[in-house]
């Protein structure tokens, strides 16, 4: 009978090894593409039903919410109760003082504390909550509404870009700014060719020249102060609005961009430079970064009588 030992040679066991170090590193970027399409069907979600409560409020209220209103109010908490959260809003205190600041610790406050999943893409890497701005555990979200495509600042004592606006002036050429009430008649330049929300590179612990990437729901106590006449009350209206006068994704495209600037751009973590836009005729969709900048400014405005070309994004 033989006596030898049955197994593997150490040369078998590295040969096996190094086989599945191969297979590991095949299967490795597979998964990780399945995940990412994962978080991007599911980003997409989010962004149609957050366009569909915003549609659905036009239909009752023939106008679309304001971007933020003189008590600090955003868009997003007049949709509410068009995205089942009809408790959280009948929570609010809309009034100046007291419990109706963000900040008080009231309930305002705890509805900046609470997570809604249809404000967060999966792809976004902040934390879930942040102690920010006297506001413990706040929730930072991924996207933003349209503030047009003239806005380069909040305010005009930082505008970095020669003949730009800030988002403390009114009339502004988005579908929401300060007190604002579009109607859907009112954008001239078609429904399918103007965006309504977008996704935004949300990082509330990176700033840039003073300016941080923090963008939030509900309501904000440094927009508080708005007076909604293009004066120079409030400010950090960026948490509610972006601006399509800077190129998308700017942050990583150009990193040499001053902060003012950036805090202002909308963009995404998804990988390719892909952003999820929704338009205000409920459609979704992916914009790369690369997209022709006269193109990607036109579907900011409601209008600017632009020709766009579907082959041109």
């Amino acid at each position: 009978m033989n006596g030898r030992r049955q197994g593997f040679t150490l040369v078998e066991l590295l040969v096996v090894i190094a086989i599945i170090g191969i297979l590991v590193g095949l299967l490795l970027p597979a998964v990780q593409a399945a995940r990412e399409a994962a978080r991007r069907m599911s980003c997409s979600n989010n962004i149609r039903q957050l366009g569909l409560a915003l549609h659905n409020y036009e239909g009752v209220h023939r106008k679309l919410p304001f971007g933020w209103n003189t008590h600090g109010t955003f868009w997003s908490a007049m949709i509410l109760p068009f995205m089942e959260q009809t408790n959280l809003y009948n929570t609010l205190q809309f009034t100046e003082v007291g419990p109706g600041n963000w900040d008080s610790g009231s309930a305002n406050t705890a509805a900046c504390q609470t997570v809604i999943s249809a404000f967060r893409c999966p792809s976004m890497g902040a934390p879930e909550r942040i102690n920010y701005n006297g506001i413990p555990n706040r929730v930072p979200v991924a996207y933003r509404a349209n503030g047009g495509n003239e806005v380069s600042s909040d305010d005009s004592s930082t505008r970095q870009i020669p003949n730009s606006k800030s988002f403390e002036m009114t009339k502004l050429n988005g579908l929401f700014y300060g007190c604002s009430a579009v109607e859907f008649g009112q954008i001239y330049d078609g429904l399918s060719n103007t965006v309504m929300l977008g996704e935004s590179q949300t990082d509330p612990e990176f700033s840039k020249d003073g300016q941080g990437m923090d963008f939030w729901a509900i309501g904000g106590p440094q927009v508080d102060p708005c007076d909604c006449n293009g004066g120079s009350g409030g400010s950090e209206f960026t948490e509610a609005a972006g601006s399509f006068l800077v190129r998308p994704n700017v942050r990583l495209r150009d990193p040499r961009t001053h902060g003012t600037v950036m805090e202002v751009a909308f963009g995404s973590w998804h990988p390719g430079g892909i952003i999820m836009f929704a338009f205000a005729d409920n459609s979704v969709r992916s914009i790369a970064d690369t997209i022709d900048i006269q193109t990607y400014q036109a579907f900011g405005s409601r209008n600017g009588k632009e020709v766009i070309s579907s082959g041109s994004y």
